[in-house]
């Protein structure tokens, strides 16, 4: 979910870098084709290769930007000592739904490249089933995570590095509130 949200987050920034864009989307399509097939049969070589080429992929178009997702998933991460891939999948709806005004339109490209039907809505709907189907929770509570930290969260994430280059530009009042429907699984 890492390597997703690498790619996803470097698809979306605003930022112009064409050739990160073009890393970053045909890493989400191996990824689409692979995640599920290397998460259900570990020995599935074929998959956990496209995988591991996904994840670079991902590692280079990030050169364009991340965003909220990280911004959120590094202080939870390193306040619970929770997995920043599982962090980063089970915050991306939610940076997704809140980005939406601004990641619209790229969204649609990547749903029509992926053969997604239903834009930017089909994209979250497949992002949910995706998470479904191969056991990432729905909220930051189902591992424990509590809503004590939300404002030292918010305050982290303001000063994140990512955070400068996610679409919207949230204040820490907006970071808290995302963060409060993360732990609470408020989508």
């Amino acid at each position: 979910m890492d390597a997703l949200a690498h790619c996803l987050e470097a698809y979306c920034t605003p930022a112009y870098h064409p050739l990160a864009q073009g890393v970053a989307l045909e890493g989400m399509r191996l990824i689409k084709e692979n995640l599920p097939k290397a998460v259900k049969r570990g020995s599935d070589i074929d998959a956990r290769g496209n995988m591991l080429v996904a994840s670079s992929m991902g590692a280079t178009a990030f050169q364009r930007g991340l965003g909220a997702i990280h911004a959120l998933s590094h202080p939870f991460g390193g306040l619970y000592d929770a997995h920043h891939g599982l962090l980063n999948g089970i915050i991306m709806p939610y940076v997704l739904k809140a980005n939406a005004r601004k990641i619209g339109k790229n969204l649609e490209m990547a749903s029509a490249y992926l053969a997604i039907k239903g834009g930017f809505d089909g994209f979250l709907k497949w992002v949910l089933a995706l998470r479904k189907e191969i056991g990432i929770p729905h909220a930051l509570e189902d591992i424990g995570i509590d809503d004590k930290r939300l404002d030292q969260i918010a305050k982290m994430a303001m000063k994140d590095p990512t955070a400068g280059s996610n679409p919207v530009q949230f204040s820490e009042s907006q970071y808290k509130a995302l963060a409060r429907k993360c732990v609470r699984g408020a989508l």
